[in-house]
């Protein structure tokens, strides 16, 4: 805990009774509670400043204790006290003489978080400025130019002149995130989401998939057009991996109750790659409690991630429990007619034309994600420009063939069914029934494990294709799976085969 005090030195006028002022003050002074006192410096404050700097910077102060005409107040974190002090001390001097006279002094208790349980405060100290009882400090915020890669995250949002930039890519919009089967959920919510930040159930609105799917463009997409709407709310867009390094560089610093505070003033947050989170304990925590603030306050949080909640490891129960308290969204491969439509969009943005069988052709032969879809389209652009060549089929084909072959497949789900079921003679349909025969259920298992193992899909997306399995059907067959490999030689020899299999 760290004290502050000041005093006030201006002789103001105050009127009072002409009986005896000394007395009459001593009893007013004496009925008077450090909530009553404060609560009418509060009406006069919030009559004389700006209404969101009044719910910012006053809101969350608490009254503690009113004792020999000192008025003890709690307040969050250092940078919160000193951004006072520069800011509203002259209108927290009128008030405070109106009500306790000039002798009036003022405290502030700073509550400290600090992870490490050191007493040093949070900032440091540079010489007074002039103003006595007190230690000015300050925190040395980036001229308004800088905006790239957020250098100090303690930098107030929304407050007069210190704005931070949203981090949002406006390129990444709703216009050009086209809608398919594959993707209608999550789009949809997004828009939802868009137009009411926080006043929808989708919050926290997770979007998750493979590689390349469209997360982070989805998301940046939701950001860019919730300040379309609202220009006044603060959004922020943030890697996982860089808000796990601000956090390393606050509890370096000494600065993790700011930290805090920073991100609890934010309206949508928009966290991308949450799974980085995983195993980073620290992180997680004081992400735990930003989580809660926002949440409780009405901010909306939008995270992405390659995994569904129930798939990610190492992240703590209490976190994905507030993932699954709105919607997760997954963003799936895109079918062939959506495919067809992101190539047309993509050509009619870059001034390409390219006929309908070309189009049909790359569509068709590029089918794991929207990145290596367009990836191909601008290989065969360039392979035309560069060499002055006009857009075949032949030279269509010779180019995507070689993008194809040099991209890692990903086997799919009914592969791997067809090859279990054809190692242990059975059908597909068998595999798939319902049916408990030690044989048909160990080979289900198997197929199961493999699609964990070797395809991106979450274990609901492979439970669901696999004879309409719940998430935790296919975490007891990867657990049981691993348990006989290790103590069944026959089951082991299983395992051996079918790998070799699935790596040829």
């Amino acid at each position: 805990m760290h004290i502050c005090y000041w005093v006030f030195n201006e002789t103001l006028s105050v009127e009072v009774p002409t009986e005896n002022k000394k007395t009459y003050k001593k009893r007013q002074r004496m009925q008077q509670t450090a909530e009553s006192v404060w609560g009418k410096c509060l009406n006069f404050v919030e009559d004389n400043i700006d209404p969101q700097a009044f719910k910012t910077w006053f809101k969350p102060i608490v009254p503690v204790k009113l004792k020999d005409n000192a008025l003890n107040i709690e307040v969050p974190s250092k940078f919160f006290y000193e951004w006072i002090e520069e800011h509203y001390i002259k209108i927290l001097k009128t008030s405070l003489h109106k009500e306790l006279g000039d002798d009036a002094r003022l405290v502030y208790i700073i509550r400290m978080e600090n992870t490490y349980g050191s007493k040093l405060p949070f900032t440091q100290k540079i010489p007074s400025s002039g103003r006595k009882g007190i230690d000015n400090q300050s925190i040395e915020a980036p001229s308004q130019g800088e905006t790239s890669g957020l250098k100090n995250p303690f930098i107030i949002p929304g407050i007069r002149n210190l704005k931070i930039e949203s981090q949002l890519n406006a390129n990444y919009n709703f216009d050009n995130f086209l809608e398919g089967d594959s993707n209608r959920l999550a789009r949809s919510a997004g828009i939802a989401v868009a137009n009411r930040p926080g006043g929808t159930s989708f919050n926290p609105l997770l979007i998750f998939g493979g590689v390349g799917l469209g997360k982070t463009h989805l998301a940046h997409a939701i950001g860019v057009q919730v300040k379309e709407n609202y220009p006044e709310k603060t959004v922020l867009y943030i890697s996982a991996e860089k808000f796990t390094q601000q956090y390393i560089d606050a509890i370096k610093k000494n600065n993790r109750n700011d930290f805090i505070h920073f991100y609890q003033l934010i309206d949508v947050l928009i966290i991308d790659d949450v799974q980085f989170l995983s195993g980073k304990s620290g992180t997680q925590d004081v992400f735990f409690h930003i989580f809660n603030h926002l949440h409780q306050n009405g901010k909306q949080v939008i995270l992405t991630s390659d995994k569904a909640p129930v798939d990610m490891q190492d992240i703590e129960q209490r976190l994905l429990s507030r993932f699954k308290w709105g919607l997760s969204a997954e963003l799936q491969k895109p079918d062939y007619e959506t495919r067809v439509s992101i190539l047309k969009n993509k050509l009619y943005r870059d001034g390409v034309e390219l006929s309908d069988d070309i189009i049909s052709y790359v569509a068709k032969s590029v089918k794991t994600n929207i990145r290596e879809l367009e990836g191909a389209v601008i290989s065969l652009i360039a392979q035309s420009s560069f060499n002055k060549l006009e857009v075949t089929p032949e030279l269509a084909k010779r180019v995507v063939e070689k993008f194809v072959r040099n991209t890692k497949r990903e086997i799919s789900i009914d592969y791997i069914q067809k090859v279990v079921s054809d190692y242990f003679k059975m059908d597909v349909t068998t595999l798939q029934s319902k049916t408990r025969k030690r044989h048909i259920v160990q080979a289900r298992q198997l197929a199961m494990f493999f699609a964990k193992k070797l395809t991106k899909a979450s274990l609901a997306n492979i439970g669901q294709q696999i004879g309409h399995r719940d998430h935790a059907t296919v975490l007891h067959a990867c657990k049981t799976v691993d348990n006989l490999a290790f103590t069944d030689k026959q089951f082991r020899k299983y395992v051996e085969d079918l790998t070799k299999k699935f790596s040829n």
